[in-house]
This record gives structure tokens, sequence and C-alpha cells, in this order.
């Protein structure tokens, strides 16, 4: 099984740049695009937390297993 990030997806459909996200979350740019290209290992609560209330959904919106 495997770990999909859908991250860039739904800042595209919030139109939320990667930038904005990055300083409303309190993340560097860097991080942010490891993350959206799933070449991280794990990410924190925290984090997914904050992301969930920038974007305005629910962890599901931003990870699938397949």
């Amino acid at each position: 099984m495997e770990i999909i990030v859908r991250l860039d997806v739904m800042m595209a459909r919030r139109k939320v740049r990667g930038r904005d996200l990055a300083a409303q979350i309190g993340i560097t740019e860097q991080n942010l695009s490891l993350l959206k290209s799933g070449k991280v290992k794990g990410i924190r609560f925290e984090t997914l937390a904050k992301i969930c209330a920038a974007l305005d959904c629910q962890p599901a919106d931003l990870l699938e297993a397949v």
C-alpha cells in the first residue's frame, strides 16, 4: 500500500499559493514543496491540522491510500 499526497490538488481547488500557505502554517516554502511532492517520510499531526484548517478540509482530502 502507498500513500499519495493530494495537497497540490486541494491548494488548486482553494486557489491558495504555496508561498501563502507556507506563511500561514509556519513552515518554509521548501518544506511545503517536499510535502506536495510526497518526498517526505512523515508529517506531524500539528502541521497536518494547520494545513487542514488553512484549506478548510479534512486529512482524507489531502492523503489517499492506494
